[in-house]
């Protein structure tokens, strides 16, 4: 992959791998708890290992040094905790997809992390996609949700709730996951 760069979204906890400007996938993530916040800002990947040992899982990409220590973005022995503020300040996803992200990015690969990102459905040139209503409001998905009972909640196509929130694993929401409802 070429001119990758890879945008962590904070409040949404989601890493978004972009070709270009062209969203390749979007990967559902855990980010640093209140006391030991993922630091926001520009990076860049200075440092890949495979197996790195302990708790990070599969995978270490590092994007950040500090006095104390690096921050980076792993893998973890703790899938269930993907979708959650927990860790000391890195990125953790789950293995298979931390080994894919790593597989397509080199050292140098820009790591832009901000609260939130804008939503988009990017779509790679040459290929149709859906065609959007306006922008409309946003959604906490609350305990006892599917996105089936929320599409059918707010009168919305079940496959545009998908294409909008670049839902890759569909059916894997999360307690106060925000979702956009068009």
């Amino acid at each position: 992959m070429s001119n990758e760069n890879i945008k962590i979204a904070l409040n949404e906890r989601k890493l978004c791998l972009y070709q270009g400007d062209v969203l390749f996938k979007p990967y559902p993530v855990a980010i640093g708890k209140p006391a030991t916040p993922t630091p926001a800002g520009e990076f860049a990947v200075f440092e890949k290992i495979i197996n790195p040992g302990g708790i990070l899982g599969s995978r270490w990409m590092g994007f950040h040094i500090v006095k104390d220590g690096k921050y980076g973005i792993h893998g973890t022995l703790s899938p269930e905790l993907i979708g959650r503020a927990v860790s000391n300040g890195c990125v953790r996803m789950y293995n298979h997809d931390v080994e894919e992200v790593f597989a397509m990015v080199s050292l140098g690969t820009k790591v832009t992390i901000v609260p939130s990102l804008a939503v988009t459905v990017p779509q790679p040139t040459g290929i149709p996609g859906p065609t959007l209503p306006p922008v409309g409001k946003a959604y906490t998905v609350k305990a006892g949700d599917s996105l089936w009972k929320i599409a059918k909640q707010f009168g919305v196509d079940l496959s545009l709730l998908i294409s909008i929130n670049n839902l890759t694993e569909p059916y894997t929401i999360y307690l106060g996951q925000k979702l956009l409802i068009p």
